[in-house]
């Protein structure tokens, strides 16, 4: 089948202006609640995207750990290309895909550290091979080969044995949001699409968007 022929019409859900919460992050909740209802695997699955100085971008998937009404929460190693990109140009997009609902989530804003305090009380709920990865790796640096990343695991095994501390080098940012967007996908691509914009710290515009 040729790719252009690969298509598939939406016909599960629809999106009005006056069902929508009036707060961004609470219909978030609700859809997030919704996916994780409809048993779809890693509903927290988000792609980052980041852009360094030159604004050239680049995307990844990472895991959502975290949100309020201070924002959306994720953690990283610092020296990582998203950390160097974030530390050069601290504006970041989310999107969250959910194909077995037909949605999807957008969001942008500014993305600061979150506190050692908070990527602590994260990191030691962290099963123990994870949390020697975070000291083994040096995340985005080029690797002889994965003899090599074995060997620095099982030093740092021996290093910390059950006692693994917080690397300096690794924890959480909070991305802001500025904008929310809600995507419902409709038949003839004719999809409902509600943009939240921040007007104040805790105030909202919301519009529909042509499809």
């Amino acid at each position: 089948m040729e790719l252009g022929d690969l298509r598939r019409d939406y016909r599960r859900d629809s999106l009005d202006e006056s069902t929508v919460a009036e707060d961004p992050l609470e219909q978030f909740a609700r859809w997030f609640n919704e996916a994780q209802s409809a048993g779809i695997a890693e509903p927290n699955a988000m792609t980052l995207a980041t852009a360094d100085s030159a604004g050239r971008p680049s995307a990844r998937i990472v895991l959502l750990k975290g949100v309020s009404a201070g924002g959306f929460v994720f953690f990283t190693d610092y020296r990582s290309r998203k950390g160097r990109e974030l530390a050069d140009n601290p504006f970041a997009a989310l999107v969250f895909h959910w194909p077995p609902l037909e949605r999807q989530v957008r969001v942008t804003g500014r993305v600061e550290r979150t506190s050692q305090e908070e990527s602590a009380a994260y990191f030691h709920s962290r099963p123990p091979g994870s949390r020697l990865g975070a000291w083994a790796s040096r995340q985005s640096s080029p690797l002889a080969s994965r003899g090599e990343l074995d060997t620095t695991v099982a030093e740092r095994r021996s290093e910390f044995g059950d006692d693994i501390p917080l690397p300096p080098h690794w924890g959480g940012y909070r991305l802001i949001p500025d904008t929310i967007e809600f995507w419902q996908g409709r038949p003839d691509r004719l999809h409902d699409r509600i943009l939240y914009t921040r007007t104040s710290e805790h105030g909202w515009d919301r519009v529909r968007l042509s499809p």
